[in-house]
């Protein structure tokens, strides 16, 4: 039997292996490199401080949003009020506003994992305070120099200046005017263990901020047991969303709703629908806010857009029965004792009050 003898094998047989590996290699760092400059080509570095002033910064900030072309808002603000505000920049300045509207759970969750995955989406956030306090303690807005900060509540303008308060919103009690007569209202929050009121009361799902103010307020241990007694005597029906909150009490499913917003309640009542608000003693409020993301790709539209919201839109906000954070744009209600959430601080106890919230409110045993 004759054995067949191999050809001995040439040096490009011997290093193909090698240099398969060796291409795949390059091939995988250069589609790598590809996605890190197309991503920072969509970054832009943080403005300036002394950038976009002066007497021409208006002139400067329309030309370049206008080049920009357009500007990405992540808001919690309902659509026809934020709407009303898109429609009237859009109409001044030939700038398109991209809107995404979630919860402020929802654009904090977005923001924080868009910013740690390396995309920076949003221009823009316009949220509750503790929301906008929350991603600033991760680093995604910068503060602005502007002029309009001389015209607002002092309240509004908190230390860092990374985000702005743009309007106060006040936690209304609302009640449906056909089944609940003025002469029957609750001077406080005490005159509601009354078992009169058995079924009719409802809060809204996520107001723990709410509770850890009226509780402070009332005194933690006192506060703590009333609402516990509440509860127990007359119940309390959850919903989620203020807005919802506020037709349930329209429809009279809800009668009275301890945790509506003011401004939405007084909507509605100008509208004929049957409803009206008070504020219960002890009253609470907390800034909804403005700020700029700290990596905008389009920073000069950012900045028009945060500027006409604490100028133009103050006006606007007016108009649609908010209390705007200018200073001489509508007072608060009349004799009303309000206090403002302490955005740091209520973020810092938001836990404890969360526990106290699910635990006694919305989910007791």
């Amino acid at each position: 039997m004759s054995i067949r003898r191999l050809k001995p094998m040439g040096l490009m047989q011997l290093l193909a292996p090698l240099l398969a590996v060796i291409l795949a290699i390059v091939l995988a760092l250069l589609a790598a490199w590809a996605l890190i400059t197309s991503a920072a080509a969509q970054i832009a570095h943080p403005i300036a401080e002394d950038s976009y002033v002066g007497a021409d910064r208006l002139a400067k900030l329309v030309a370049g949003a206008k080049k920009e072309g357009s500007v990405a808002v992540y808001t919690s603000a309902a659509m026809d009020d934020m709407g009303a505000i898109v429609a009237a920049f859009e109409g001044k300045y030939g700038v398109k506003v991209r809107l995404w509207r979630g919860s402020s759970e929802n654009i904090v969750q977005r923001a924080v994992t868009e910013a740690r995955g390396g995309r920076f989406e949003a221009d823009v956030m316009e949220t509750g305070a503790l929301a906008m306090e929350s991603m600033r303690r991760e680093r995604l807005f910068q503060e602005i120099k502007t002029p309009a900060l001389s015209e607002l509540l002092g309240a509004a303008i908190p230390p860092h200046r990374e985000w702005i308060g743009t309007r106060a919103n006040i936690f209304a009690a609302a009640y449906n005017t056909r089944l609940i007569k003025k002469d029957e209202l609750p001077k406080s929050y005490g005159d509601l263990v009354d078992r009169r009121w058995k079924g009719k009361l409802g809060l809204e799902a996520e107001d723990s901020d709410w509770f850890g103010g009226v509780v402070t307020a009332l005194g933690e241990n006192k506060g703590l047991a009333l609402f516990r007694e509440i509860v127990a005597v007359n119940g309390l029906s959850v919903r989620k969303g203020h807005t919802l909150l506020a037709n349930l009490v329209v429809s009279g499913e809800v009668p009275f709703a301890l945790t509506t917003y003011a401004y939405k309640a007084e909507q509605l009542r100008r509208s004929g629908a049957p409803i009206d608000w008070l504020v219960l003693s002890p009253g609470v409020a907390r800034f909804e806010g403005i700020g700029v993301a700290r990596r905008t790709a389009r920073p000069h539209a950012a900045i028009l857009f945060f500027d006409f919201m604490l100028t133009d839109a103050q006006d606007i906000l007016r108009e649609r029965d908010f209390f705007p954070a200018r200073a001489d744009a509508k007072s608060l209600p009349l004799g009303a004792d309000l206090h403002f959430l302490d955005p740091v601080k209520a973020l810092d106890d938001s836990a404890k009050w969360s526990k106290y919230f699910r635990e006694i409110v919305a989910n007791p045993r």
